[in-house]
């Protein structure tokens, strides 16, 4: 055993959950791994292993989901906790991802998606945690991480940036809201024998910051990991601004610079997951990414950026993306 395993079986024991079986659970792109604990009476739980010395911190998580939950919202409860060490003991919501429901029952995919976005609309109109962090001031930054690590053009990285700037200040002026960041089908659970919002579990919203109403639903309609239909997505933004009583076509505006904004990042983080951390499975994810903001750019509000990307971001190409995986694991930084 490990100092670690060590640590972990001390929390769990103290916890009063030193009988459980474990059995590991999916984890994300992050340093924290799951495990799901059974009880010997089998009740079930879920572990959360986050370790600090990794760049770990569970209070992040311990902050929004109390935030969350005096919303209403299921997070999932917390248990027991040991800050220090980067364990917590979680309510286990299930394994009903919308992912996975989907994959069985494609005809839910207009209602579960209309729950979601009554999850953002319910959200939207609590006060913000305090000293929550906007997301605005790094944005553009963080779309530049596709000329940085997808187009490997360290070069043109301050140029684009600059036009990066220039487009995000064309957003709408609209109240800030909590966004969870990472707002889709993998990080959302479908409970049916719960009411109203509550209906959806919500996972993985550590990271939650301040920012535009309209960049959770972005994440959840333009999803990196599965193909949402045009009519839903259609159908979302149209529901969220009638029911926001916004102006529906500034809302398609905002939604398409946050859309190419997001999209950008994630062109970046999924070629950084591979070259410098060496998970060549991000790669696959690309062409959906690159689709999607080829959507985003149709916006006539983005047309000079659209020729910005045109200029320094080559197409996912079968070449491309073999070049990408060729050299997973290879690169340790770049200037």
């Amino acid at each position: 055993m490990t100092d670690r395993d060590t640590l972990r079986d001390d929390f769990l024991t103290r916890a009063g959950w030193g009988d459980a079986t474990r059995a590991k659970l999916a984890g994300d792109a992050s340093n924290r791994s799951y495990d799901r604990l059974t009880a010997p009476d089998g009740t079930p739980a879920v572990l959360m292993n986050a370790p600090a010395d990794k760049g770990e911190d569970t209070r992040p998580f311990i902050r929004i989901t109390n935030h969350l939950r005096a919303a209403g919202l299921s997070a999932p409860r917390i248990l027991a906790e040991d800050v220090e060490h980067g364990f917590l003991l979680l309510e286990d919501l299930g394994d009903d991802l919308f992912a996975r429901v989907l994959e069985r029952q494609p005809e839910l995919e207009m209602t579960l998606y209309t729950a979601a976005t009554d999850v953002l609309l319910d959200l939207h109109q609590h006060p913000l945690p305090e000293d929550l962090k906007p997301y605005g001031p790094i944005m553009a930054e963080m779309g530049a991480l596709a000329v940085k690590w997808y187009a490997g053009n360290a070069d043109a990285v301050s140029l684009f940036q600059a036009e990066l700037e220039t487009v995000l200040a064309h957003l709408s002026r609209a109240k800030p809201v909590l966004i969870q960041r990472d707002y889709h089908a993998e990080n959302l659970l479908w409970l049916p024998r719960r009411t109203g919002s509550a209906r959806v579990g919500l996972l993985d919203y550590q990271d939650a910051m301040s920012g535009h109403p309209a960049y959770d639903l972005v994440s959840m309609l333009q999803d990196a990991r599965r193909d949402v239909s045009p009519a839903v997505q259609d159908a979302m933004i149209r529901y969220y601004a009638d029911t926001a009583g916004l102006d529906e076509p500034t809302f398609r505006a905002d939604y398409a610079i946050l859309g190419a904004q997001r999209n950008l990042r994630i062109l970046g983080v999924f070629a950084r997951l591979c070259l410098h951390y060496a998970k060549p499975h991000y790669v696959d994810l690309i062409p959906r990414v690159w689709d999607h903001l080829q959507v985003d750019l149709a916006h006539p509000i983005l047309t000079d950026l659209r020729r910005a990307v045109d200029e320094i971001l080559p197409p996912p190409t079968p070449e491309r993306l073999a070049t990408l995986k060729a050299a997973c694991g290879t690169i340790p930084t770049l200037s």
